[in-house]
């Protein structure tokens, strides 16, 4: 299991019919973590906590 499959912005796409990484990011972003050196992961990664709303209106 990738980092990629916990992630909220990992989603399905119906018209690709795959899943995708939805972030909004400029493309000198895109060249900074497609382009090879992954030393460090993702800086867009944030766990999909579904129980996170719930907690808030504790």
């Amino acid at each position: 299991m990738s980092q990629c499959d916990t992630c909220l912005f990992y989603v399905y796409d119906e018209e690709y019919g795959d899943y995708c990484c939805d972030v909004r990011m400029d493309e000198d972003d895109a060249v900074r973590l497609f382009g090879g050196r992954r030393s460090t992961g993702c800086p867009y990664y944030r766990v999909d906590d579904e129980y996170a709303t719930v907690r808030k209106q504790i």
